[in-house]
């Protein structure tokens, strides 16, 4: 069963960042059907582990390559789009870590199916929304006043 369309991401001015939100969706969707099919057994686990540790890195990787381009571009509000990859980072790591100890599948699944869809495009549909269209054009997402 597939979490998350990749028709239902909203597409953003910049093509590197539709391609790595392709990617995440792909990840995700791997992960998830893991989830789905986790038989409480160990080989089952570690499958999940080793998705889910490539999947944060995938991810550092991801909100990295951001935060560089909106330093080098001197984007203003960068602190505040930092701040939630920061965010759902830590989170991300914190529910891996809550899974490893305690193998817990039902929060996997919650966090899946509750939280993560709808953040994903929440961030993608504003803040990656409005850094693409200022690393497309240069437009402040501020109007020219400070954010």
């Amino acid at each position: 069963m597939m979490l998350i369309a990749q028709d239902a991401i909203p597409h953003v001015a910049m093509e590197f960042m539709n391609e790595v939100h392709k990617e995440d969706v792909d990840i995700i969707n791997t992960i998830f059907e893991h989830i789905l099919n986790y038989d409480n057994t160990e080989k089952s686990a570690i499958a999940i582990d080793e998705l889910y540790e490539g999947w944060i890195a995938h991810t550092v990787n991801h909100f990295n390559n951001e935060e560089i381009k909106m330093q080098e571009m001197r984007f203003t509000p960068y602190l505040a789009h930092k701040g939630e990859h920061d965010r759902a980072l830590q989170e991300m790591r914190d529910l891996f870590a809550t899974w490893q100890e305690q193998r817990n599948i039902k929060a996997l699944k919650i966090y899946f199916i509750e939280i993560l869809p709808a953040w994903l495009h929440n961030h993608i549909s504003t803040m990656d929304t409005v850094t693409a269209r200022f690393f497309a054009t240069g437009e402040s997402p501020c109007g020219g006043g400070v954010c």
